[in-house]
């Protein structure tokens, strides 16, 4: 796999990944027979968006917003179907997002404390909406119990690293350490992010922790420090075509979400330029 020209600019990347967008659209439109390879624009990768990005707006908007970006996969925030909701809630909201033309892959990140009757209620909420892999930030003394759970169940646990000031789970390597001797359902949430303020490499972390990796989040940050902050993908010190080979390599099966934390009042504008970048990285590959 080939890395991207070194003369290549962003704006040529961007505009790239339009006329990949734009022509797998096309087609979509015009053959019903096209083959699925052709209308890929991320090369097998499940791209989505995690709902945490449209933190401000309803379930119908963010819906509205996802499909904006012909997109297909969403994983979901309590801010957009409540923890507390009821299993008649959540089955509504998971066939308005059927119904939408996307697929519902994941939940989170959801906390939880060392208490069965609280962490019971995410494995109903997922079971309930269909959820495959909740993404949790649970009590390390926990663990033994979500090792039952999971096991009961059959949903997998996704453990989310926050970076320098988590002081459980700071980096992939530190959750891979806590996780090592319960059931394989327990795994990891890579947020390439947090990864890079706390000092990783993201696509060293994602070729480490092939085997439990069960979300992606995908951010980019202006700083490789704790003060680093969110911003468009290839604006920042993340190296994503980097990261884009790592997972192509490792044939990564899961949610590659983005979570675009920036201009929550607005945050189209901001996903459209990350997506579309992406796009452009993945068509020159």
């Amino acid at each position: 796999m080939s890395a991207l020209p070194i003369t290549t600019s962003r704006r040529e990347i961007i505009k790239l990944g339009a006329m990949s967008a734009s022509f797998a659209s096309g087609l979509r439109l015009f053959s019903h027979t096209a083959s699925s390879t052709l209308l890929d624009t991320f090369q097998g990768l499940k791209v989505g968006l995690t709902s945490y990005s449209t933190r401000k707006f309803s379930l119908d908007e963010t819906l509205r917003m996802v499909k904006r970006l012909a997109l297909r996969y969403i994983s979901l925030k309590d801010f957009h179907l409540p923890l507390k909701s009821t299993s008649e809630e959540r089955r509504a909201a998971a066939q308005k997002i059927k119904q939408a033309g996307l697929q519902l892959l994941g939940c989170g990140v959801v906390t939880m404390k060392n208490d069965e009757a609280e962490i019971r209620q995410a494995f109903d909420y997922a079971q309930d909406a269909g959820i495959a892999t909740i993404v949790a930030s649970p009590d390390p003394a926990a663990l033994g119990l979500l090792d039952r759970l999971v096991k009961d169940y059959n949903i997998r646990i996704a453990i989310h690293n926050h970076g320098p000031e988590d002081k459980h789970y700071p980096t992939p390597d530190s959750v891979a350490e806590a996780v090592k001797d319960y059931d394989r359902r327990i795994g990891l949430c890579i947020d390439i992010g947090h990864t890079m303020r706390a000092g990783v490499k993201p696509e060293e972390a994602i070729r480490k922790h092939a085997g439990r990796l069960y979300e992606l989040h995908l951010k980019d940050v202006d700083k490789a420090a704790a003060e680093g902050r969110n911003i468009e993908l290839g604006r920042g010190v993340i190296d994503i075509p980097a990261v884009l080979r790592a997972l192509l390599e490792i044939k990564y099966p899961y949610h590659v979400a983005l979570e675009y934390e920036k201009d929550a009042d607005d945050p189209l504008p901001g996903m459209a330029e990350s997506i579309g970048y992406l796009r452009g990285v993945l068509a020159m590959m």
